[in-house]
């Protein structure tokens, strides 16, 4: 079927305007943690931000697993109004000296638990925040995150860097990687502004979001411009 000017620009129109909204959230769409990165020795003040991915189905649960291998000697939780939290603790594998002191046990995980009634809607995000130190004298900090929908549904947040279901990461002395999922965490998350890596990801998102926005302006004048003369001829 052969579309009229006008509708077959204003679908191209229709199409730049969607890789505009769907680039930067796509790109954002993960649990990630911020800052990204710590300075050795010292105590940070970490934020997980937990964005919602699906449309029919709320997160309502929140497990970080802590490592035992070089753990935190301090670990500790900001309350969550509408969450419960639970502070796992256990024996490590092998004793660690942290700052003079040998540890035989640490916090290995942390699980926040929505109240009856609360959750992460879609379209929604959360922020879970925690205190940790000393930070490890190591490249960086593996945090893998399990995220668990009300429809039962279960995401764990694993993976390499480069993988579809990425771990969040604290950087100590590595630098964070290009495509690195953390980045500046905003006032809105945690109240003040922290500097973390810069995603490689969101800014290419963001170049692509504006590419679109641009196409999709030209293609609207277009779709006007060929309006006004298939009606002149008319």
């Amino acid at each position: 079927m052969h579309l009229p000017l006008p509708t077959r620009v204003g679908l191209g129109a229709g199409a730049a305007l969607l890789l505009a909204l769907s680039a930067p959230l796509s790109a954002s769409a993960h649990v990630s943690v911020n800052p990204a990165e710590a300075e050795p020795g010292g105590y940070s003040q970490l934020t997980f931000r937990v964005p919602n991915e699906r449309d029919d189905s709320g997160t309502v649960r929140l497990e970080v697993t802590l490592p035992t291998d070089t753990p935190f000697a301090s670990v500790s939780y900001q309350p969550v109004p509408g969450w419960t939290t639970t502070v796992t603790t256990g024996e490590l594998p092998e004793p660690v000296e942290v700052s003079g002191t040998e540890l035989t046990e640490a916090v290995t995980g942390i699980v926040w638990q929505a109240d009856p009634g609360v959750e992460i809607a879609p379209g929604q995000y959360q922020t879970f925040g925690i205190s940790v130190g000393p930070v490890p004298d190591v490249g960086s900090v593996v945090l893998p995150a399990r995220q668990t929908y009300a429809s039962g549904e279960v995401v764990d947040w694993s993976g390499a860097e480069d993988a579809e279901l990425p771990a969040p990461v604290l950087y100590v002395n590595d630098a964070p990687a290009e495509h690195s999922h953390g980045g500046a965490e905003t006032a809105a998350d945690s109240g003040a502004t922290v500097s973390g890596g810069a995603g490689g990801d969101d800014g290419l998102a963001r170049g692509l979001g504006i590419t679109g926005l641009v196409l999709g302006a030209l293609a609207l004048v277009a779709a006007a411009f060929a309006l006004v003369r298939s009606r002149r001829t008319a």
